[in-house]
C-alpha cells in the first residue's frame, strides 16, 4: 500500500519531467512557406487554398514545356467530333500535368497545330517507359469543318495527320 501510494503521488512529476518520452519534443509551430511551381518543393497534388468560399484563387498560366519527341498521333472520330491523342517522351522522369496546348499563331483555317507539353523537374533520366506521356483533346465537328491537317509539335519533331 505504501509503495503504491508513493508511485501514484509521483505520477504528476513524471508527467512533466524529461524522463517522459512524450515531452522530448516541444509543441509544434506553424511557418508559412510560399512555394511557386518553379521551385523545388512544389507538389501539384496538394490543393491550393481558396481566397473565399464563393470564388477560387486566380487562375495561373500553364508552366509546361514541350516534350522532347512526339512518338504517336491518333485522330479518333467520334459522334460530334474527334479525339486527338498524342503520345510523347519527355526529357526527365516524372512529368505531370500533361496537356495538348493549341498554338493559335501557327494554326490557320486548314491546319490545327498543338504542342504536347508537360510540367517536369530536372531529375533522373530513367527508362523510356517512365518518361512516356499521353494527352488528348476533344475537337468538335464545327472546329474540324475546314481542317485538313492536324499537327502536334514536340521539341525535336512534329507529327501530322491529314484527311
Amino acid at each position: 500500500m505504501v509503495l503504491s501510494a508513493l508511485v501514484l503521488t509521483s505520477c504528476g512529476t513524471v508527467r512533466e519531467s524529461r524522463f517522459n518520452p512524450m515531452n522530448w519534443f516541444g509543441s509544434s509551430t506553424t511557418v508559412r512557406a510560399d512555394i511557386r511551381p518553379d521551385q523545388e518543393g512544389y507538389n501539384p497534388l496538394i490543393p491550393r487554398r481558396q481566397e473565399s468560399i464563393f470564388r477560387q484563387s486566380k487562375v495561373e498560366t500553364y508552366a509546361g514545356i514541350d516534350v522532347d519527341d512526339v512518338t504517336e498521333l491518333h485522330v479518333e472520330r467520334r459522334p460530334g467530333g474527334a479525339l486527338i491523342r498524342a503520345v510523347g517522351v519527355t526529357r526527365y522522369q516524372g512529368p505531370y500535368a500533361v496537356r495538348l496546348v493549341k498554338l493559335d499563331d501557327e494554326s490557320d483555317a486548314g491546319t490545327l497545330t498543338y504542342a504536347l507539353r508537360a510540367e517536369q523537374y530536372r531529375g533522373p533520366v530513367g527508362p523510356v517507359a517512365a518518361r512516356t506521356v499521353t494527352a488528348a483533346v476533344w475537337v468538335t465537328d464545327n472546329e474540324l469543318a475546314t481542317v485538313s491537317t492536324i499537327r502536334v509539335k514536340g521539341r525535336n519533331n512534329v507529327r501530322s495527320s491529314r484527311r
